[in-house]
């Protein structure tokens, strides 16, 4: 987005920055040639390094803002500048350093204008920088990386020996598998808020879209989801908080208390950090032999035509300093990798590492800002508490024996798989259920079985889980029934309107096996423009279908969910319902009305 180039610099030792970044990317060198080879930095610009002068009361002030694990790096840095007395175009360089989380400042920066403070932020990840870009927010150049961390798993010693570190290997979905069965309580930090617990998913997922070949996308995305739900048992809200979860000395190690973590995905920077001031067990690191994701701290400039040729030039020094030798040894001592991400086995053996582990292959490249939106889709909806209504066909098509079901309906399997989808909700999950047929109750198509409340909740001294699930045992074909589905889908969206729940999933989801046929309905066009009505983007509803059997009319489902966000699916065994209920609401999740 910007439109020059930093003048008097250039990029660290291996800085790289992804490849079809929209974001605006420079290389810093205009009095200054940095040639980094071999560890080497040649200096063709011996103004600059006027280390030995006394600054004269003059100085250019540049604040930084850098996330909390690399700031005290940065401030090392700042700090030797100062008492070194580093000029920039003749000026001291007095840098200020801030810790704050990517999330934090990406939120903040993504409201335009931002009226920013600091004229340069290193995030941990370009994703920040990327979430930015993609709202069109506040306009960032990026210079390249100045540091690298890869991702791994740190188990206390007792648990790495059960999983035979270091010579065992294992991969992102057996990871993910081992936390299921309830083997490995894992910790991980919110992938909402932390680029590591992002990055983390985002492989389990890549792990997961790879087994499936390309052919069964849903059900690899399904498997993602269900891999959220194992990583949400033991979340915390950020990197910090996840590191306060382990043992703090060796006896509660020991006894493995349940209130705290035994193993956590981090980066190997944030176990280096921890190894060198734990008083208890250290870390031990597995590294995924599928590909790691990396935390690659990216340079970046905030609103670079905002800046003046003083802070311009400020800032550009100070990426120079952190290039030099003695700014890459600070970076190492707190447990960095160079920017070109190479593994130094120094660094990796503090953090916990060891050979045959993997910790020096190529890490996977970053997902794209199309996959990480459908990512944290995923993940929003899956970890949300849920509002469904849920409002099932009960005409008279429904007794239609499907095939090879040993001559059970269509109406009998949707019933045990909207039971079996029941059993998957917490007690904090609100769930209602209609069903409907043509002059169900008086000239209404449609009836409330189960209104749409808390699971946990009491119902006249039952449970309403237990409740509900009485009601969904009631569920029969009404002999003689039609199919009123327009008007009951309006009436379900109205309701689910006025009763929108705050900080949940909402949702109505239709299970139809047939066309609309009632000759007084309000129509396909009508529904549409209601629907158009009453949706709003600040309170999402998606309308999710299911099409059961051939006389579904899946074109019809296709135009009655397109407003809200939702989507429509062919179901072809009813038995499955409730796998097709899952992935939809893990669609709906990435998916903006129209």
């Amino acid at each position: 987005m910007g439109r020059h180039s930093l003048p008097d610099s250039s990029a660290p030792d291996g800085a790289g920055v992804r490849p079809g970044a929209r974001r605006r990317t420079v290389v810093l060198a205009t009095a200054l040639v940095l040639t980094l080879a071999a560890g080497t930095v040649v200096m063709l610009h011996s103004e600059l390094l006027q280390f030995g002068k006394p600054c004269g009361g003059d100085s250019v002030r540049l604040d930084v803002v850098a996330s909390p694990d690399i700031a005290p790096a940065l401030d090392d840095v700042a700090v030797q500048a100062q008492r070194n007395e580093v000029r920039t175009d003749g000026k001291c360089l007095d840098v200020k350093v801030t810790a704050r989380s990517g999330a934090e400042v990406a939120d903040s920066l993504a409201q335009r204008p931002a009226h920013s403070e600091f004229q340069v932020w290193i995030p941990d990840s370009t994703l920040w920088a990327d979430r930015v870009d993609a709202a069109s927010g506040t306009p960032l150049t990026t210079s390249g990386t100045i540091a690298a961390s890869p991702l791994a798993l740190g188990a206390v010693p007792t648990v790495a020996e059960k999983l035979g570190w270091p010579k065992k290997t294992c991969s992102w979905a057996a990871l993910e598998k081992a936390a299921d069965g309830g083997t490995l309580p894992l910790g991980v930090a919110d992938p909402a808020r932390s680029a590591t617990g992002l990055l983390a998913l985002s492989r389990i997922d890549a792990a997961y879209r790879k087994e499936a070949a390309g052919e069964d996308t849903d059900a690899a995305q399904s498997r993602t989801a269900a891999a959220a739900k194992v990583l949400h048992r033991r979340l915390a809200d950020s990197d910090e908080k996840l590191i306060a979860t382990l043992p703090r000395d060796a006896a509660e190690a020991e006894k493995a208390d349940p209130h705290r973590n035994q193993a956590v995905l981090l980066s190997e920077q944030a176990a280096f950090a921890h190894n060198r001031a734990a008083s208890g067990p250290g870390l031990e690191l597995f590294y995924p032999q599928d590909g790691t994701a990396q935390l690659d701290y990216p340079y970046t400039l905030v609103d670079e035509n905002q800046l003046g040729a003083d802070q311009s030039r400020a800032a550009s020094r100070f990426m120079t300093l952190l290039a030099t030798p003695e700014g890459q040894r600070v970076l190492r001592s707190h447990g960095f990798r160079a920017g070109h991400g190479r593994a130094d086995e120094k660094v990796t053996r503090a953090a916990g590492g060891r050979a045959p582990q993997p910790y020096t292959q190529d890490t996977a490249p970053l997902p794209s800002v199309k996959e990480i939106q459908a990512l944290l889709g995923v993940w929003t909806v899956t970890v949300q508490n849920a509002r469904l209504t849920t409002v099932v066909d009960a005409s008279s098509s429904m007794a239609v024996a499907v095939p090879g079901s040993g001559g059970r309906s269509r109406m009998a399997l949707a019933r045990d798989s909207l039971l079996r989808a029941l059993t998957t909700f917490t007690p904090d999950d609100e769930i209602g259920l209609w069903k409907f047929a043509t002059l169900l109750d008086g000239d209404r198509d449609y009836l409330a079985l189960s209104p749409t409340a808390r699971l946990g909740g009491r119902d006249s001294g039952a449970t309403h889980r237990d409740s509900l699930a009485s009601a969904l045992q009631t569920l029969a074909p009404v002999p003689g029934g039609g199919t009123g589905l327009y008007d009951t889908t309006l009436a379900a969206y109205r309701e689910a309107r006025s009763s929108y729940a705050e900080g949940k999933f909402n949702a109505v989801v239709v299970v139809t096996d047939g066309a609309d046929d009632d000759a007084d309905s309000i129509g396909l066009e009508g529904l549409v423009q209601q629907l158009k009505k009453l949706t709003d983007s600040g309170r999402p509803i998606p309308l999710i279908a299911l099409a059961l059997g051939p006389e579904a009319d899946r074109p019809a489902l296709d135009r009655m969910v397109a407003p809200t966000g939702g989507s429509a699916h062919e179901v072809r065994d009813p038995s499955q319902i409730d796998e097709v209920i899952r992935q939809a609401i893990v669609a709906a999740g990435s998916t903006k009305p129209r």
